[in-house]
């Protein structure tokens, strides 16, 4: 997984190239009607409910458009939120406020959404020892805030990216010429480049694991697009030799069975590619 101070980055990035695309050379409205100096407040308002998401986020996007804005913090990320709830006021510039609007809301409905789809797989996994992950299926230019979203809808992240975890997956698999070839030749790049990376393989079916369990050193094993009955083998078969994920299609409906079957992990991109952003607005007062 990438580092705090890497995540950071990429945070910094959105948040600088979402005022580029959104305030350009200015925001001509403020700019034409609101004088230089006027001050103003403002409060977010929820309009929906679920988990809020993107709080801190905001407090970010405010700072980088404007550090003397003020923000008073009435409900932290991760909560249970209601219609007509009041999240935060923030107070200062009135131009300032308007040229932050949009990104905050964008952002903070988006990361509303998926905190409280993941919050509802997280229920449905209570008592039993599997988590929820999400998946490289996100928004392309804002992965960082939806696997933050994740995190505070109490989900875990899978890798970030392409470049800090292995995963071998079918077509890997196919284009090496077969699992043992695809995870030795893996290795093999790792040694050869002073790489130090977990490698996650996909199995296909149980002579996949099978194969898979021959080679040392795996970190999970991926089992793809399996049945309960099959699941449950799978995990039996594996016998604890490395962790298990299951994946292919898991619903909120179907989580909780793979999750009695014995699983390290599900993981789903329906927590970031099917959700619904939450009704939000940032109101002058």
């Amino acid at each position: 997984m990438i580092s705090q101070a890497q995540f950071q980055k990429e945070i910094e990035l959105i948040i600088s190239n979402a005022i580029r695309e959104d305030v350009g050379e200015g925001d001509h409205s403020s700019l034409a009607c609101i004088p230089k100096e006027a001050k103003g407040k403002a409060k977010l308002l929820v309009k929906d409910i679920g988990i809020i998401a993107g709080v801190e986020f905001a407090k970010q996007v405010f700072n980088a458009i404007d550090p003397d804005l003020k923000v008073e913090t009435l409900i932290e990320d991760g909560q249970r939120v209601q219609k007509r709830d009041i999240v935060f006021y923030v107070e200062g510039s009135s131009q300032s406020i308007l040229k932050a609007e949009r990104l905050v809301l964008n952002a903070m409905q988006r990361m509303s959404a998926i905190a409280t789809k993941t919050n509802e797989f997280v229920k449905n996994l209570e008592g039993t020892k599997t988590q929820i992950l999400d998946t490289r299926k996100t928004t392309p230019g804002i992965r960082a805030l939806e696997k933050w979203a994740v995190k505070i809808g109490g989900g875990e992240n899978h890798r970030f990216a392409l470049y800090d975890m292995i995963m071998l997956k079918d077509n890997h698999i196919d284009f090496a010429g077969g699992i043992t070839q695809a995870i030795d030749k893996t290795k093999a790049y790792l040694k050869n480049n002073d790489l130090d990376l977990k490698i996650i393989v996909e199995a296909r079916d149980m002579k996949e694991i099978q194969e898979i369990l021959e080679s040392d050193g795996i970190y999970r094993i991926l089992i793809d697009n399996f049945n309960y009955e099959e699941t449950k083998k799978a995990v039996q078969l594996i016998n604890n030799k490395c962790l298990t994920e299951s994946s292919g299609g898991i619903t909120l409906d179907s989580v909780r069975k793979y999750a009695e079957c014995g699983v390290d992990y599900v993981s789903s991109g329906a927590l970031t590619h099917s959700v619904y952003n939450m009704d939000l607005s940032l109101k002058a007062i």
